[in-house]
């Protein structure tokens, strides 16, 4: 469906404006479908993100600092969400033995297979770019990044 249509706005202040809206809708619309597909499992989007970090340092630990720094959704609350996942069986929270001051977070066998099973469905989260070439996504791929690497106009909370 065409952003105009979907919306029901017909013009634009600009293009400009328009791409970002466009964005934007196309984030939700993305994030929409992924909370669909964890709304059975009693996950958010973030804390499926946390479940991913620790997965790819399994066995070894991370810290919220390292969690934060990872996160896609840099404006989440890492301890809040790293609570609730403790309190469901997903990961475990243990002191870190060289660092007192630190706390060492790991994924569950129980993590590892609610990961396991959402491997399975998330397949249809990511075919959905199959729509475009390879050369498009090259080009979509590196068009946000360059977007990205402007100047933001405020300044941008520190990660």
């Amino acid at each position: 469906m065409k952003l105009a249509e979907a919306i029901k706005q017909q013009r634009f202040k600009s293009e400009e404006e328009k791409s970002i809206v466009n964005i934007l809708y196309t984030a939700y619309w993305i994030n929409d479908i992924h909370n669909k597909i964890l709304e059975p499992y009693g996950i958010s989007v973030q804390q499926f993100n946390i479940l991913r970090i620790l997965r790819g340092r399994h066995p070894s630990a991370a810290t919220v600092n390292l969690l934060k720094e990872r996160m896609l959704d840099k404006n989440s609350g890492v301890s809040r969400l790293v609570e609730k996942l403790r309190r469901k069986g997903l990961l475990i929270r243990e002191p870190n033995e060289i660092d007192r001051r630190q706390v060492d977070i790991m994924i569950t066998e129980k993590g590892l297979e609610m990961l396991t099973e959402l491997d399975e469905k998330m397949n249809d989260l990511i075919d959905l770019p199959k729509c475009f070439t390879r050369e498009e996504l090259n080009q979509l791929n590196n068009m946000l990044d360059k977007l990205r690497e402007q100047r933001p106009l405020y300044p941008v909370p520190a990660k």
